[in-house]
């Protein structure tokens, strides 16, 4: 697929994926979600790609959906709204641009460089470490716009700060600053401007250089999969499955002589076919 409303780039096996509608402040359409869908599946199926950082091009990250055609902006039923005005493909089963993020067998940072609203931050929510400039700004404005959290954020977002936070910020509807969704937990780090690319790609370069692309995968899988349930008892048949298999397998000999050797690990496994067969992943 080529680009319209995002670019996409790889270097050092680290995938960097642009939103690119900086006149609109990168102002969400339906066209950015199927590209953005279509990148995290090709990050996902490249073994050239070890980590995805998502950051804006310009002032913004994304303020939101595209709210030119007025109110009738998120008119679906018409066809007409913000949600259908494109024509990519998808590739998915139906769970678009989040479904691929939250199945993507590559760890993913969000690195917000500016204002970040509605879906310009439910977006970035499926994504494991979100980074912020201290020239962001945040607001889960649903409310204000009548409508409700969408792209599954009803979800994600407790999970990520607390019910507590989710609902002060969801049922206010407001805008608020980087130190604030710092202290609630919404991001894990607010960098200046010009630093806040540079941390994410250190973040990202470390995974790359320490870490099993097939580990990766399983231990994110694991934490958003199992964090929520009510005892450990399923993750804990799966941890010792994945144990077994890959305690017996090359990777856990690479690492652990890696460590002995005092060297960085050279990990043999690639998520494309070595991923073990007690993984079972989420439908597309």
């Amino acid at each position: 697929m080529s680009y319209e409303h995002i670019l996409y780039d790889v270097k050092g096996r680290i995938a960097t994926v642009t939103l690119n509608r900086p006149d609109k402040l990168n102002a969400y359409t339906a066209t950015m979600g199927a590209e953005l869908e279509d990148a995290f599946l090709r990050a996902d199926e490249d073994d050239e790609v070890r980590v995805v950082i998502v950051t804006g091009a310009g002032r913004g990250f994304c303020v939101g959906a595209d709210i030119s055609a007025g109110a009738n902006a998120f008119d679906t039923k018409s066809g007409s709204g913000v949600m259908f005005q494109g024509d990519k493909p998808r590739r998915s089963s139906g769970a678009g641009f989040i479904g691929a993020i939250y199945n993507c067998r590559k760890p993913s940072i969000a690195a917000i460089n500016g204002p970040a609203v509605g879906v310009g931050i439910t977006l970035a929510l499926p994504m494991d470490i979100r980074l912020a400039s201290s020239e962001a700004k945040f607001g889960f404005v649903f409310a204000r716009r009548g409508l409700v959290p969408e792209a599954g954020s009803a979800w994600f977002l407790p999970r990520l700060v607390g019910l507590e936070q989710a609902l002060r910020w969801c049922l206010s509807g407001r805008v608020f600053g980087a130190a604030e969704a710092k202290e609630g937990g919404l991001v894990s780090e607010v960098l200046a401007p010009e630093a806040l690319l540079p941390r994410a790609r250190e973040i990202a370069a470390e995974m790359v250089e320490n870490t099993a692309p097939v580990s990766a995968a399983l231990t994110r899988h694991m934490l958003w999969q199992y964090s929520g349930q009510p005892n450990p008892f399923g993750v804990m048949a799966m941890d010792g499955a994945l144990s077994v298999e890959l305690g017996a397998g090359p990777d856990v000999k690479e690492g652990v002589t890696a460590f002995l050797e005092k060297r960085k690990p050279s990990f043999p496994g690639r998520v494309s076919a070595g991923m073990p067969a007690s993984y079972k992943p989420a439908p597309r």
